[in-house]
């Protein structure tokens, strides 16, 4: 009997002795799963990795195209028929384009605007340009666009090439008018810039300044300057 006894003791001491070894086992799994989570958050942060890299590259890329441009076109306009001309130049040849803004605007009515203008002329003026070109040595072709007012540039133009040096540029003026075509400012920008290439230049009547594609088309192929 007594026999009996201990062994069923015996017996019950190994079954709690395997119980606990399994229990022991089934914790240690479960402890490990943190690790894992760990391990997909790793991978999600390094696929934000390469999505930030392949993000620059496209950035890179992108400025390489801005910045690829060899032309720029400069602009004054007051009504807005020259800026029609000079976006229709930029448009076909894939240029920059920079804006003469007067730090001091000009009135918007028209007859004001004509007695400044011919004010600005008698004294030789050079009305301020507010901004400025920063990157003018990229280019290679420069594109001038003006109203032509009583016969000449406005004089804010001669601020813009006292100001820049074009030597060794290609220059093409262009110019928009009620009919005065270009009058004589091929020459003066010659004599302004002497050192430069300028180009015969383009007018473009008021009336035909709203459709210039076609004209401004003809024009640049004439001078080579697009196919």
């Amino acid at each position: 009997m007594k026999k009996l006894f201990s062994v069923i003791i015996i017996l019950s001491l190994i079954f709690t002795l395997t119980a606990c070894v399994g229990s022991t086992g089934n914790s240690a799994n479960e402890n490990s799963s943190p690790s894992t989570h760990e391990n997909d958050s790793s991978s999600v942060s390094a696929s934000e990795t390469d999505n930030a890299g392949n993000s620059n590259e496209g950035a890179e890329e992108t400025n390489q195209n801005e910045n690829s441009a060899n032309s720029l076109v400069v602009y004054f306009s007051w009504s807005g028929n020259t800026e029609n001309v000079a976006e229709a130049i930029a448009e076909q040849t894939g240029s920059d384009i920079f804006e003469i803004i007067p730090e001091t605007p000009y009135s918007d009515d028209y007859n004001t605007v004509i007695d400044v203008a011919q004010s600005e002329q008698r004294s030789n003026a050079r009305p301020s340009i507010s901004g400025s070109i920063s990157n003018i040595e990229q280019y290679d072709v420069i594109y001038v666009g003006f109203p032509n007012w009583w016969g000449d540039m406005p004089m804010i133009l001669y601020t813009f090439f006292d100001t820049y040096d074009l030597s060794g540029k290609t220059v093409a003026p262009f110019c928009t008018s009620g009919g005065s075509g270009l009058s004589d400012t091929v020459n003066t920008i010659k004599e302004l810039e002497p050192s430069a290439d300028v180009l015969n230049g383009l007018h473009i009547g008021s009336g035909s300044a709203s459709n210039p594609d076609n004209a401004v088309n003809g024009w640049l192929t004439e001078l080579g300057l697009i196919q």
